[in-house]
């Protein structure tokens, strides 16, 4: 169970209305590397990680990350709140605005729906850590494009806070990774058994 606290994990509080902003954002609710993708991955994999310790990592950063798609949405709300038909126009949302008027509906940037492909869950720990890994550097990239785009101070800050919460969670699960590969029984994982390796090296596949 989750015990919900009814505010913002950062604030979020902007002026403008701006749904040119709005449409590039949205990635980061439901692109590839968004935090619908992160806060799905992360509480799917938790089941299967073998260790605890780790289990418990992956329940913590799944939930702040559902914590950063609120922020996400709240952004995108609050730059489409006061939209109107022109503005919508003319920022290119008017396609958006068809399906969605100025609900909340996760995207990619590029306009390609989220799909569950955009999230994986493997069931092994080494591969499903560096996957994770990869996937808080590529969130990462994309603050840093969103943040070099964005000129507007009130929707920069928020995006800031996001981006140093992707490199935590990146050290975070590099110790994790390392405390996997201690407590993991080489018998069950063949990669750290050095006899395996020598075998494979006379004998590949």
């Amino acid at each position: 169970m989750w015990t919900y606290e009814k505010r913002l994990q950062y604030p979020v509080n902007i002026t403008r209305t701006c749904p040119k902003t709005a449409s590039l954002i949205i990635s980061q609710f439901g692109g590839p590397d968004g935090e619908l993708a992160a806060s799905m991955r992360y509480l799917s994999q938790r089941y299967t990680m073998p260790c605890k310790e780790v289990g418990g990592l992956l329940t913590d950063i799944g939930t702040e990350e559902l914590a950063h798609l609120e922020i996400i949405c709240a952004i995108i709300y609050q730059l489409t709140k006061n939209m109107k038909i022109e503005d919508a126009k003319a920022a290119g949302f008017d396609a958006y605005y068809i399906d969605h008027t100025a609900a909340l509906w996760p995207t990619a940037a590029a306009g390609i729906p989220f799909n569950a492909c955009e999230f994986q869950s493997k069931g092994d720990a080494i591969t499903d850590l560096h996957e994770n890994l990869a996937a808080e550097q590529k969130a990462r990239t994309t603050y840093d494009n969103l943040i070099r785009l964005i000129p507007y101070p009130e929707v920069r800050d928020p995006l800031k806070f996001l981006r140093a919460r992707e490199v935590v969670h990146f050290q975070r699960f590099g110790e994790a990774l390392e405390k996997i590969k201690t407590d993991l029984d080489s018998r069950n994982y063949y990669y750290f058994n050095p006899e395996f390796d020598k075998a494979m090296l006379k004998h590949p596949l």
